[in-house]
């Protein structure tokens, strides 16, 4: 692995995934970009937080999305440093504006930041409900072009589109 990219939400599962790649990572000499989402409707009129990442201070509806990005961004960084504590590995940050399912945002997402690595954290499912309600992390798995680290909790969980 040269380049993991790492899906996180402000969870204690994602949490663990995180502390995994990043021994993954220190191990193999790698970098990370640990990526948080933001959906369309989290960034617009109204909204003051970034649900993924949580409550965002200081941050208003007329503050643009450029700020409510660095603002979430930053945000993130305080998440990663309290999970990473003093880990010593390399990562860069960044919250991406989702327009398209979460699968679909994964993949770009690895394709941008040259990820030839993806962590995601998911919950375990029926296989009923993959199939109506299709599965964000089977996209992931069938359509990447490298390793894939899948981490499942049995309750919990984000309850994603494909």
């Amino acid at each position: 692995m040269e380049n993991g990219l790492v899906v996180v939400e402000e969870t204690s599962h994602h949490a663990a995934l995180l502390r995994e790649a990043a021994q993954y990572a220190r191990g193999g000499d790698a970098e990370l970009v640990v990526l948080a989402f933001a959906t369309g409707e989290e960034i617009g009129p109204g909204v003051r937080k970034i649900e993924s990442i949580g409550e965002i201070e200081g941050i208003s509806d007329d503050d643009g999305e450029d700020a409510i990005i660095d603002a979430a961004e930053t945000e993130l960084e305080k998440f990663v440093q309290r999970t990473l504590d003093e880990t010593a590995v390399e990562y860069t940050v960044a919250v991406n504006v989702l327009s398209e399912g979460y699968g679909m945002g994964t993949l770009n997402a690895a394709a941008e930041y040259d990820c030839d690595h993806v962590f995601i954290a998911g919950r375990k499912r029926s296989p009923t409900g993959k199939a109506i309600f299709g599965d964000w992390i089977q996209r992931v798995l069938l359509n990447f072009d490298g390793a894939v680290t899948v981490s499942l909790e049995e309750d919990g969980g984000r309850a994603a589109d494909s």
